[in-house]
């Protein structure tokens, strides 16, 4: 397959270590697309500062096509993070640095290049949205990632647009993610699907529910444990043998874990 990762590439600073890791939802599902075997690009906004070279050379080295990235004077989108037992706790950002100040706009070239992807996959930080119409015109699979700081406005406007849909909701018993992924399931979706932490991920196709436990484990970091299981999930459930929704997630399930294994979203820590 070949996929794309559309909006954030930021830098993860470990504030507690002084060593900082490349993130953001596009960008990773980018990495981890790669790392399953899959032709992946990026395309997104890098700040002119240090931390933007670095996500540069990172994705340089793991041959993710950057080729209609741009990149604009200013600071690049970092977060602060600290980890406390294993898990990561944010404690700041600056919002998305040079990216937030003004909105990406894709030319002709642009689009052009888009329309020969399977999937472009964007994140609720990727400062991207407005690009989902012309997106959806053009008959690309998109899949978009909700986090856990969505609104119910954020999801209106956007859940009838794409066709893959995920969700942070850590904290929900299974009867009110099931509701609620029953009602914000639209004619254009294929499959919305809530991640709960420790609990079982829950998925719905618009006919059934399919349920998984992850698989239990003990972390090095959960930096990107939920863009692992959604590139994981995305690419088993699209391939050419097409597994099911639940064989999908068992496989999503074992990639999240060996992510958990490794230091920030992907590894190639750096001292700053």
């Amino acid at each position: 397959m070949n996929v794309l990762g559309l909006g954030d590439a930021v830098v993860d600073k470990y504030i507690n270590k002084h060593i900082m890791y490349p993130g953001g939802n596009a960008l990773n599902f980018a990495a981890f697309a790669k790392k399953l075997g899959q032709q992946a690009s990026f395309l997104g906004v890098f700040g002119s500062d240090k931390e933007g070279s670095y996500l540069k050379e990172v994705i340089d080295s793991l041959k993710i096509d950057r080729s209609h990235s741009r990149t604009r004077n200013g600071e690049n989108g970092y977060s602060e993070v600290k980890v406390l037992d294993s898990d990561r706790v944010f404690v700041g950002s600056n919002k998305g640095g040079i990216s937030s100040g003004k909105l990406l706009k894709l030319n002709k070239e642009d689009y052009d290049y888009l329309r020969d992807f399977d999937l472009i996959h964007i994140g609720l930080y990727g400062q991207v949205d407005h690009l989902l119409d012309k997106l959806q015109a053009m008959n690309v699979l998109l899949s978009y990632d909700f986090s856990d700081n969505f609104t119910t406005e954020k999801v209106d406007g956007i859940i009838s647009k794409i066709n893959y849909g995920f969700f942070s909701l850590s904290g929900k018993d299974s009867n009110y993610v099931k509701s609620f992924l029953k009602r914000n399931y639209t004619s254009n979706n294929k499959v919305l699907l809530a991640t709960r932490g420790s609990k079982s991920a829950i998925a719905f196709d618009g006919k059934n529910f399919f349920e998984k436990k992850p698989n239990n484990i003990v972390p090095v970091d959960t930096m990107a444990a939920g863009d692992a299981f959604i590139t994981s999930f995305l690419l088993a459930y699209l391939s050419s043998g097409k597994d099911s929704v639940e064989e999908a997630m068992a496989k999503a399930n074992i990639f999240a874990a060996k992510s958990c294994q490794v230091a920030g979203s992907f590894g190639f820590g750096a001292k700053y």
